[in-house]
């Protein structure tokens, strides 16, 4: 059994800077490992560790993903190889496009029973990637998953919802976006980052992979909304009252 986690090096938005229309900067923006992926790659590895099966990296992005410590980082976290698209041309990619180029790369992997993404990336944090891959290998996909165990059918999952979470079982491969507080993630030690520089990658340019065009641009952005606030100041023995009786008010039980 093989488990396949999908990590994205992006630009940080640390790094960014916001216009007040809501255009984002990216010019000075440090490419990095998004910072939700070292939870899923924490969680992957023990559902990898738990079947004694092999723990695959895989990438979409631009020439640094492949340079420097870029691949040696991930690597360090517990993976036992990587295999990414390391290209500039994914940089006018659409989500659909890379999400179809990250399918490609997991459906390679010998053996492979689930793909695990993280809640989000850094750059965009859309949320979209995860269904998308899941369309393309034709998987079901959940997410909010905090808990993954291996079955003699498929998977057992447990699932963040609101007001709780709800325990899931399915049949054959699956598609698992990690909830943020999953697990903690693992904090690579010098014998990690070691055993990295040892650990096989596999870089290929944008033409080794099956990819589908699909226009998804992002047509317009804007600031956060906000909203008039009332600014009423309750004094008085009788505060409590008066603030019960604003918000029955204003509609608001």
């Amino acid at each position: 059994m093989s488990v396949v986690v999908a990590y994205k090096f992006a630009p940080n938005p640390q790094d960014a800077s916001v216009s007040a229309d809501g255009n984002v900067d990216w010019a000075r923006a440090k490419e990095a490992i998004s910072e939700y992926d070292p939870v899923a790659i924490t969680l992957a590895r023990t559902m990898a560790d738990a079947e004694g099966g092999e723990l695959v990296g895989i990438t979409v992005g631009s020439k640094k993903a492949s340079v420097g410590n870029a691949v040696k980082s991930a690597l360090a976290r517990g993976l036992d190889r990587a295999r990414l698209v390391s290209d500039d041309e994914t940089k006018t990619w659409s989500s659909p496009k890379v999400a179809s180029a990250l399918a490609d790369l997991a459906s390679d992997v010998d053996g492979v029973s689930a793909l695990v993404t993280g809640s989000a990336s850094i750059d965009e944090g859309a949320g979209l990637v995860p269904a998308l891959v899941a369309g393309y290998l034709g998987w079901p996909c959940f997410l909010e998953v905090r808990e993954a165990e291996k079955t003699e059918a498929g998977w057992k999952l447990v699932q963040e919802v609101p007001g709780g979470t709800r325990t899931i079982e399915v049949t054959g491969n699956v598609v698992i976006s990690v909830a943020a507080n999953a697990v903690e993630a693992k904090t690579p030690g010098m014998r990690d980052i070691l055993a990295a520089g040892k650990k096989p990658s596999e870089v290929l340019s944008a033409a080794d992979v099956a990819t589908h065009d699909c226009t998804a641009e992002v047509s317009a952005r804007s600031g956060a909304s906000t909203q008039d606030r009332a600014h009423n100041l309750f004094e008085g023995e009788d505060a409590a009252a008066q603030l019960a009786d604003a918000l029955r008010a204003a509609g608001l039980k």
